[in-house]
Formats: structure tokens, sequence, C-alpha cells
């Protein structure tokens, strides 16, 4: 989900501002010496991230704490970036786990073998649906639902219902009113796309984006410029005099338009169109190559323990993977359950995802 839930830009910067965390355990010090026939093991463990990874500082001490390594995150712009990274050092790791890789990027990942395969403790923990590799060369670690948001006061004003489903963003009432992210240059435009791949097939997904260019959708390059720039119901939107009531974002954005409101509303001034979604799921895997393969193993451990998965849904705004694991009461209060959303196989991403978004920009774009 990649570089998603950047809601609370400025706020969440100075929040993820140090790439190193550190509690208790080792500095370089402790490492030894090269070639030292008596030098201890690392006591740092190195997470490689796209730029959305947070985590509460308390939590993350504890398992530094329990396990005694010191944790430094190196985060590497976003996900298809942090990855292509990755590809290119393969066998010579510039850490010891990603983290951040999606189903919609994943076969690549795996195609190219920089995972070296490691069951997690508490696997069986995590619902099944999300557990798409067997060999365990990844772990899930979180998932997220990519929808239209629509602004409540527009719809309400004109007095208009808003739309629910891919179908009805075609319909001539919804005309000019939304604004989607590049799918060549956007993980939720891309997530979008694969919704309607999802939902029309090869053939009809077509046909529905070219009713939608029809109906007046607009593409900008990214997220931010959507969500913070043309959609009139999010805080920024506001302030820019966005003047798009439709946008591709979050399940989880209506949420965090509570949280970083001052004063917090009692309802969220977002909706989400729950017949529009694309889930995404984030995956962990141990780096083949990695220079502390047993702080790896812990440390994706702990990305699926039930600590750190209660601790993430206010930190990066996604979803947990383990079954037990309770989501926060703004989360509860203000977001949606998708019960159907669409989804795409990752060999079939693998193999299309190319064409389709050459497709699809020769469609919606030139």
């Amino acid at each position: 989900m990649s570089t998603t839930r950047k809601i609370a830009g400025a706020t969440l910067a100075a929040a993820l501002g140090v790439t190193t965390l550190s509690a208790c355990g080792g500095s370089g010090a402790e490492d030894g010496a090269a070639g030292a026939s008596d030098a201890p093991k690392s006591k740092t463990v190195t997470l490689v991230s796209h730029d959305s990874f947070n985590v509460t500082d308390t939590v993350l001490k504890e398992f530094e704490q329990q396990s005694g390594y010191t944790v430094k995150v190196l985060k590497s712009g976003d996900a298809g970036a942090a990855l292509n990274q990755e590809i290119l050092t393969k066998g010579s790791p510039r850490g010891d786990v990603f983290f951040g890789v999606d189903n919609t990027l994943l076969s690549r990942a795996l195609d190219n073998g920089i995972f070296t395969p490691y069951q997690a403790k508490g696997l069986d923990g995590v619902k099944p649906e999300f557990v798409l590799d067997q060999q365990h060369r990844v772990t899930p670690v979180d998932s997220g639902d990519i929808c239209v948001n629509y602004d409540k006061a527009y719809f309400a004003d004109k007095k208009i219902a808003p739309p629910q489903t891919l179908d009805d963003l075609v319909k001539p009432e919804y005309k000019n009113l939304l604004v989607t992210e590049n799918a060549a240059t956007s993980s939720p435009g891309l997530g979008f796309l694969l919704a309607s791949v999802g939902k029309y097939g090869e053939e009809g997904w077509k046909d529905y984006w070219s009713k939608l260019k029809a109906n007046g959708v607009e593409v900008v390059d990214g997220w931010e410029q959507a969500y913070n720039e043309r959609f009139s119901g999010s805080a920024g939107g506001k302030k820019a005099k966005g003047d798009r009531p439709l946008v591709v974002s979050y399940a989880s954005s209506p949420p965090v338009e509570v949280l970083y409101a001052e004063p917090q509303p009692a309802e969220a001034p977002t909706g989400v169109a729950t017949g529009t979604c694309f889930r995404q799921v984030e995956f962990a895997g141990l780096l083949k190559g990695a220079k502390n393969e047993e702080g790896g193993k812990a440390l994706v451990d702990f990305l699926v323990s039930k600590k750190f998965q209660e601790d993430m849904p206010l930190q990066m705004f996604v979803n947990p993977v383990l079954k037990d694991a309770k989501l926060p009461d703004l989360f509860t209060k203000h977001g949606v359950v998708v019960e159907k959303p669409e989804t795409v196989a990752p060999d079939a991403i693998a193999k299309n995802r190319e064409q389709w978004v050459k497709t699809w920009s020769s469609l919606v774009v030139k």
C-alpha cells in the first residue's frame, strides 16, 4: 500500500523524521571488527521500507528490550522505488527485512528471488486469505482498500445520492465529479485500474474506462494532488478550493480526516463507495543475503505480533491481518468494512500489468 496514507502529510512527516529508531541494544562498536574470530553477532537489524512505515516508539522499544536488537529503519521512497533498489542489490541487500511490497508488485519481487523463505512465528494467527505465498518467502502484514471517497456535504446540498459502485460512476448524475490518479505513476491509480479489471474482466475494463472518460473523469499524477488539491471533501482540498466531490483514495481516509481535524467532528466529512474498492495486501520478507538473519526473523515475527498489529492502524492507516487484533475506536466508528473488494491474482498482475497500464494510458490520458 505503499506510499499511501499521506492525508496528514505534514504531521506524519514530523513523526517520521528519524530513520533510525533505537531503545536498547548495541551500537556499531558492539558489532565487532570485521574478520574478528570472537566478534559478537550484530545487535542491529535493518528494516528497508517505503516512506509510510511507522510505529509507536514505546511499541518498538518493547520489542528491542525483549529481543536485544536495535531496529534501524531505512526508508526508500514509494513501494515501487524501494523494491527496485532491492532487486538491483539482490544478494547484497541494504538491510535484513523488506517491508512494503504489495500484491500489485508481489510476483515481481518473488520472481527476482530477493527473499529467503521463513515461516514467521504467529503466522497461524493471520487470516488465511492474506497468505498468498505458500513458500513463505513473504509474510502478510497489513491490508487496505483503495476506494472512491465522496464529499458528504456536496451530495447532501445537491440532494443527490452518492455513488456506491463502479457502475454508478459512469451515470450522467456523476459527470465531471471524479478525480483519479494516473495508473502509470500512482499506487492508488493502479489499484483503481485493477478494480475495473477485477470487476469487468480483460475485455470489459477497457469499455468501462471509455465510458468513464466520456463521463468527465479527471486524471492527475498522484494521490497528493488528487486528494489534497482537487477533492472538495478533504481538509486540504477545501483550502485549495477543489471542485471534485469524488476521488480515488482509501477506505481509511474518513477516520484520518477525523483524527487530524481540530476540533474533531462527530462524523467524518467524507464517505466511502464500498462497491468501488480494490484490496491491497502488504508483505514483509527476510532479504536473501541479510547480514543479520536471526535478527531479521525476529523482526518479521514482531510485524505479525498482536502488539504491532494493534498499533499499526493509527500509525499507517491500514488494517491488521491478525485474526484477533482489535481495531481502534476511530476506525470502528468512522471507518467502513468492505465486504467484497475486487481482487486480481498476483500472477495475473505480473503478467499483464505493463500492458494494462499502457492500454489504459492510450484510452484515458492520450
